[in-house]
């Protein structure tokens, strides 16, 4: 136990003293947390959208109001129906076309078209402007429908109405969806990251060798490399966690410390990793190109932007062997529907034979390359 201390000494020291590594640690994932949350969201604002009113008659102006007092959509009106042309030149994300005749139509008809015309180079843009936009129409048509109902019938009408209740982010607020993900990315980091870049560095400045001649186990030795960045991790996760609560007033429903301690068993899987691929190369650039191959591939499919319930099938059984899918679906669930063990206890025993199965491996490797 002595000499563990003393090698966690000697780490921690030569952490802090390196001045590449300090800002990498405490400065950039704080920055990346500010901005990432703020910039990656899939609300959609500020749509441009060109109306075309050839009726130019009352319901025409009032479907057009609709869109205008929507805060969804920053409208253009243009009588002279060159939509293409505004589409073409990146003028507008969508053109909606009043035809001629739209009133007549709706009222002795009872049934009238409007065209959408929809940037979808980005597909999932397209699709939420459409789902807005068909929204907007179907309030603008129900409140006509009732009103004429209202006129001829002479009397109220009775309808369904339906209240949604929103549990668990009942503002819909984007950033408590996405402040959970980029906690985990930025823990995954560190663990990752720099735990492999830690060990080659050894091996680079040559004083691998002078600590394999001395009578320190690997054990010991293995320990020490890893505990610093294990601490290291679990801060800047509180750190983030503050951040989040002040910031952007995340909600924290459920228990911090069985979140630290989910966290803890996570990140003996992501440290295992670092060691693994630092057992596997000889140099820091490396072990950055591998970590980072890795790290693009788990984040993409844990979630972060999309469920991973629309994945493909094969997509999800792949994910079983994503550690961040599980800590990040167990993070959500622990800070903002406030999951308590019994809940979380399959991810984290999934975590934790996880983390000593990559361990194990890597001590393997470790001792083969040594």
């Amino acid at each position: 136990m002595r000499t563990i201390i003393f090698l966690l000494q000697k780490e921690f020291l030569q952490i802090f003293r390196n001045k590449t590594m300090l800002p990498i640690m405490f400065v950039v994932p704080l920055v990346q947390l500010i901005i990432l949350v703020n910039a990656a969201t899939l609300e959609m604002k500020n749509i441009d959208v060109l109306i075309v009113d050839q009726d130019n008659s009352v319901s025409s102006r009032g479907l057009v109001s609709h869109f205008a007092g929507s805060p969804f959509f920053t409208v253009f009106r243009n009588p002279i129906n060159d939509a293409y042309q505004w589409l073409e030149n990146d003028k507008a994300d969508m053109a909606i076309v009043i035809p001629n005749g739209f009133e007549r139509r709706l009222f002795r008809e009872n049934n009238s078209d409007i065209q959408f015309l929809i940037n979808a180079i980005n597909g999932a843009t397209a699709g939420i402007s459409n789902n807005y936009a068909t929204g907007i129409v179907a309030g603008y048509s129900e409140n006509i429908s009732t009103d004429l109902q209202m006129v001829n019938a002479g009397t109220g009408i009775k309808k369904i109405s339906i209240i949604p209740q929103y549990w668990y982010n009942p503002t819909l607020n984007y950033k408590n969806f996405m402040v959970p993900a980029v906690l985990v990315i930025l823990v995954t980091m560190i663990g990752m990251f720099l735990t492999s870049l830690n060990l080659v560095r050894e091996k680079e400045t040559g004083t691998m060798e002078q600590i394999n001649v001395t009578p320190i186990k690997k054990s010991q030795f293995i320990i020490a490399k890893l505990v610093p960045f294990w601490l290291i991790a679990l801060f800047e996760l509180a750190i983030g966690l503050t951040i989040g609560k002040l910031l952007f007033h995340i909600p924290t429903v459920g228990s911090i410390g069985l979140l630290f301690f989910s966290a803890g068993i996570y990140l003996l899987v992501i440290l295992g990793f670092g060691l693994l691929i630092s057992t596997m190369v000889q140099t820091q650039q490396q072990a950055m190109l591998i970590a980072f191959f890795f790290m693009l591939v788990f984040i993409l499919m844990s979630g972060v932007f999309t469920s991973v319930e629309t994945m493909p099938e094969w997509a999800r059984k792949l994910n079983f062997i994503n550690p961040v899918a599980h800590f990040m679906s167990l993070t959500r669930m622990v800070l903002l529907k406030g999951s308590e063990l019994k809940h979380v206890f399959h991810t984290q025993i999934i975590l934790f034979v996880y983390g000593l199965l990559v361990l194990s491996l890597a001590t393997l490797r470790y001792r083969k390359t040594v």
